[in-house]
C-alpha cells in the first residue's frame, strides 16, 4: 500500500484521510457520537439556510471564534453538550477542502488516529493519501504531526517522503505536544480562550469510530 502525504489538496481517487487537528478533524470526530449526520459547507449564509432547512445545530467559525448567531463554534469540547439528527458545520479549513477531493474521504486526527488508518486499509485498493488541510493554504504544524500520528500505524507500508517525514516527526509525544501548543494556531485559539480545546485534540486513540464524507454529508463508522 502506498501512504503519501499532500497539503490542502488531494490527487488520490482511492482513499484520502483529511487532518485538521484544531480543529474541525476532532470536532467533528466527537460530533459523530452525538448526530446522525454532519453537514459541512464552505459558506456562512448556506450554513444558516440549511440549518433553518433541516432544523440543525449550527456550528461553525471563522479565524477561530464562533460565528455570532450560531449554536457552537468549532470546538470539540462544546460540540459534546448538542446532541440531534443533523448538525451543519462551517469551518476555515478542514470543511472547505472535502468538496474538492475525489477519493473516498475520511476524517483523521490524534483522537482517532489508530481508528483512522485501520479504516483506510480496510477501504483502500492501492493509495491512502493523508491530507493536511493547513491553514488557508499554508503548511500547519499541527496538521504535520497529527499526519504523522496517523502515519505511524501504516508505518509497514510504502511510505512516500514526504508521510515519512511526518511519521518521524511525530515519534516524541512531548515534543510533539509541545510543538502543536506553541503554533501559530494553537496561540491563536489561547487568545480566544480555547486552550483546553488544543489540550483535548492533542490526546491520542479517545475514539474508535472514524467520520466518512461522502454525497456532501458526514456519518461516522464504528
Amino acid at each position: 500500500m502506498k501512504i503519501s502525504l499532500s497539503l490542502d489538496s488531494s490527487y488520490s481517487e482511492d482513499v484520502a484521510v483529511v487532518v485538521d487537528v484544531l480543529r474541525a478533524s476532532t470536532t467533528i470526530t466527537v460530533a459523530t457520537q452525538n448526530f446522525q449526520k454532519i453537514v459541512p459547507v464552505k459558506d456562512i449564509k448556506q450554513a444558516q439556510y440549511l440549518a433553518k432547512k433541516y432544523g440543525a445545530v449550527l456550528a461553525g467559525e471563522r479565524r477561530g471564534a464562533a460565528i455570532k448567531g450560531f449554536d457552537t463554534g468549532n470546538s470539540p469540547l462544546e460540540i459534546s453538550n448538542f446532541h440531534g439528527n443533523i448538525l451543519v458545520i462551517t469551518t476555515s479549513n478542514g470543511t472547505r477542502i472535502m468538496e474538492g477531493i475525489k477519493a473516498n474521504i475520511l476524517i483523521g486526527s490524534f483522537v482517532n488516529a489508530k481508528a483512522s488508518a485501520k479504516e483506510a486499509l480496510k477501504r483502500a485498493n492501492s493509495n491512502i493519501e493523508i491530507v493536511m488541510a493547513g491553514v488557508e493554504g499554508r503548511f500547519a504544524i499541527e496538521d504535520y504531526l497529527g499526519a504523522g500520528e496517523i502515519i505511524s500505524h501504516l508505518k509497514n507500508h510504502d511510505l512516500d517522503e514526504n508521510a515519512l517525514g511526518a511519521y518521524m516527526a511525530s515519534l516524541d509525544e512531548e515534543l510533539v505536544n509541545k510543538a502543536v501548543k506553541n503554533s501559530r494556531s494553537a496561540r491563536k485559539l489561547g487568545d480566544l480562550g480555547l486552550s483546553d480545546d488544543v489540550d483535548f485534540c492533542l490526546k491520542r486513540n479517545l475514539y474508535d469510530h472514524v467520520p466518512v464524507y461522502e454525497n456532501g454529508s458526514i456519518t461516522g463508522i464504528h
